[in-house]
């Protein structure tokens, strides 16, 4: 596959940008501004620590290498969020009262935003019923010991 190296992709949440002066104007920033999380960098941070030999991998590794490999972290999380997706669908469109309880849900929507409304909206109800299972589950290993 042929490789475009004219592109730089960054991916990271900014800073939200500086509110607009009285002409209207945002103050010019040509480098971005990355948030720091203290919680964060103190699990970084404790990771380090535990895996010295893994974070001095990491710093020998070529910069193109770690580019990709922030890349390939990223492909990896749009690939697992899209089987979730296509899994939730499969789920509900198997049923097919399930599947006209959605279509109700969404028949005001536009067409081209129901299947994502619906996956939606399914993921949601798959967590709410998760997390009562584990709620009750544990509430069950409670009352048993």
């Amino acid at each position: 596959m042929p490789r475009n190296n004219n592109k730089q992709i960054v991916m990271s949440k900014l800073k939200p940008s500086p509110p607009s002066s009285a002409s209207g104007n945002a103050a010019p920033s040509d480098t971005p501004t990355f948030r720091s999380n203290p919680e964060v960098d103190a699990k970084i941070d404790a990771y380090i620590k535990e895996n010295p030999k893994y974070w001095n991998y990491v710093q020998a590794m070529p910069r193109e290498r770690l580019e990709r490999s922030v890349v390939l972290n990223e492909v990896r999380e749009l690939d697992r969020q899209q089987r979730i997706r296509e899994g939730v669908l499969k789920q509900i469109n198997r049923n097919p009262e399930l599947k006209r309880a959605y279509d109700l849900l969404v028949k005001d929507l536009p067409e081209d935003q129901k299947e994502g409304v619906i996956a939606q909206i399914g993921r949601t109800a798959r967590r709410a019923v998760a997390r009562v299972q584990g709620q009750q589950q544990t509430k069950g290993e409670a009352v048993t010991a």
